[in-house]
């Protein structure tokens, strides 16, 4: 399966993988790789960077918005073999090293196997890495406080809940806001379309990811690249409002 690159201003991309999103920053020959998806989606990773005009040897450092597989997962290959920084939260360290594991469990998702989507999304997870060992050896915590020194300068904005360190990348000069699992936009396992928070299951702290859109809701944006979903145009605090109301 090819994925969807689409342009959503100069220099940033939104990649489509499959059912999860990464989104690439470009600066130059220089890029920066937001997530990387499952690790069954490596060629597609690889794939998007040729796209753009890019190669995985311009890859400056790849951001985490959370360790979970269908984010995590070419971080390790592209740290390995290219020596890429891969940057997350100071929280999110140790998960990415898998010192432990934040996500749903085999028996939460076989007890909501009845809701519409949950098992062929559960085929797809196992099809695609998703229930892998896939840690991150040497994962690193943010180099510094604020913009990031990478193409696109990003700024990391902890959003936790969906896991500890889970993080948004906010990009206050082209109004794109990078929100990760915080906020979405649809998945296979959702009911509605637009602006919501993941099912509940998906969270580690479900209050906390509620909490989390108010965090997001004070940023300022009109374009919403989100972990699963297609791009959201309007503003981002729109778009976190609408989500929490539809949470409670």
């Amino acid at each position: 399966m090819r994925a969807g690159v689409h342009q959503v201003t100069d220099g940033t991309y939104l990649v489509h993988g499959s059912h999860t999103n990464w989104v690439i920053l470009t600066e130059g020959d220089a890029v920066t790789l937001i997530d990387t998806g499952y690790p069954g989606d490596r060629e597609q990773v690889l794939a998007s960077l040729a796209e753009v005009g890019s190669a995985p040897e311009a890859v400056a450092a790849v951001l985490i918005t959370h360790a979970h597989n269908d984010h995590l997962g070419s971080a390790e290959y592209l740290r390995a073999a290219y020596g890429t920084p891969v940057y997350l939260h100071e929280a999110e360290v140790p998960h990415a090293r898998r010192e432990f594991l934040h996500q749903v469990s085999v028996g939460t998702v076989l007890a909501n196997g009845w809701r519409p989507g949950v098992l062929p999304w559960a085929v797809h997870v196992i099809r695609s890495g998703g229930t892998a060992h896939n840690p991150v050896t040497a994962p690193e915590p943010f180099p510094r406080r604020g913009a990031l020194d990478l193409p696109g300068r990003p700024v990391p904005v902890h959003t936790p809940g969906h896991t500890d360190g889970h993080c948004a990348y906010h990009v206050p000069g082209t109004g794109v806001l990078i929100s990760g699992d915080a906020l979405v936009s649809g998945h296979p396992t959702a009911r509605t379309e637009g602006p919501q928070l993941l099912p509940d299951m998906f969270h580690h702290e479900r209050p906390r990811a509620v909490a989390s859109l108010d965090v997001l809701a004070e940023l300022e944006g009109e374009l919403l690249l989100p972990g699963h979903g297609p791009v959201h145009r309007g503003p981002v605090r729109d778009a976190a409002h609408l989500a929490r109301e539809r949470a409670l």
